[in-house]
C-alpha cells in the first residue's frame, strides 16, 4: 500500500484500528488516479459524466451503502479540506456521487495523486466533533513532549478546568500504543470523545511539513516536556480608551 509510507491512512490503520474510526478502503483504478493527476498537471476539472467518474462512483456505492448516515471521505495522505464541502459541512457527504465530486475538485487531492501518493479512497462514518476536543500530539523519541489545541479559532474556557486531565489521558495513551508504531518521533492528531476515549484522526511526519500550531516553531528542545498548549483567554482592557477618526 502506498509505497510503504506509514503516514498513509491505509497503512497506519492496520496497527491502530482499535484506536481510530472504523474505516473502509476502496482501491482506485489506474485511470481514476491518472485523471486526478492530470487535473493537477493541466489545471482542468474532471468530467463527472465520464466513464472514469461513473466507474469510481459504481465502486464506491456498495461500500458507502453500508455506512450509517453521512460519510467522511479522504485519500491515503489527505482529505479534500480545500473544498466548499469542508467550509460548509466539515466534509460530510452522503452519496458516492458527492464523495467523488469533492475528491475530484480538491487541488490537494489532485496534487497528492500527481505526486504518486493516491491509491485508495478512505471512507468512515461522519462524526460531528467538538472543536474544543481536537488536539495535536508531539511525540518525541517515544514520549509525549507537547500537546496543542488543534482548532485555533478561539479560547475555549471549558478546557481550563480539564487541561491537566486531558494531558494525563493523552500521555497514558501514547505510552499504551507507542510500541505499535514503527516510528517513535511523529505528530498525531487525536479526538477526545465525551467519554474521554482517545481516537486517532491522523498521523503526520515530524518537522517543517507539519504545522507546529501553538508550539510555534520546530526549533526547540523537544526532550523537555512542555505540556498542553491552549489559546489563552482574551486580555481585558481597563482604563479610558480613546478612539480618534
Amino acid at each position: 500500500m502506498n509505497n510503504g509510507n506509514f503516514y498513509a491512512l491505509p497503512n497506519w490503520y492496520q496497527v491502530l484500528q482499535p484506536y481510530t474510526f472504523d474505516t473502509k478502503f476502496v482501491k482506485l483504478r489506474t485511470d481514476a488516479i491518472a485523471a486526478l493527476a492530470d487535473s493537477a498537471n493541466c489545471g482542468t476539472e474532471i468530467d463527472m459524466k465520464s466513464d472514469v467518474s461513473k466507474q469510481v462512483i459504481k465502486d464506491l456505492r456498495p461500500v458507502m451503502k453500508h455506512v450509517p448516515g453521512n460519510c467522511f471521505v479522504s485519500v491515503d495522505l489527505c482529505a479534500p479540506t480545500d473544498t466548499e464541502r469542508f467550509a460548509g459541512k466539515r466534509g460530510a457527504v452522503h452519496s458516492p456521487e458527492s464523495a467523488w465530486y469533492y475528491l475530484a475538485h480538491s487541488a490537494k487531492v489532485a496534487a497528492s495523486a500527481a505526486a504518486g501518493n493516491v491509491e485508495f479512497v478512505c471512507i468512515r462514518p461522519y462524526r460531528h466533533m467538538s472543536l474544543a476536543r481536537e488536539f495535536r500530539l508531539f511525540i518525541y523519541e517515544g514520549k509525549l513532549s507537547a500537546m496543542s489545541q488543534y482548532n485555533l479559532v478561539r479560547h475555549f474556557r471549558r478546557l481550563e478546568g480539564v487541561r491537566n486531565r486531558y494531558w494525563r489521558i493523552a500521555d497514558e495513551f501514547v505510552q499504551d500504543i507507542i510500541w505499535r508504531l514503527p516510528e517513535k518521533t511523529l505528530v498525531m492528531d487525536i479526538y477526545l470523545t465525551s467519554s474521554e476515549k482517545v481516537l486517532v484522526i491522523d498521523l503526520n511526519p515530524w518537522g517543517r511539513k507539519t504545522d507546529p500550531l501553538l508550539l510555534n516553531t520546530w526549533e526547540r528542545d523537544w526532550s523537555e516536556v512542555s505540556g498542553i498548549h491552549l489559546i489563552p483567554p482574551p486580555t481585558p482592557i481597563s482604563g479610558e480608551v480613546k478612539v480618534s477618526f
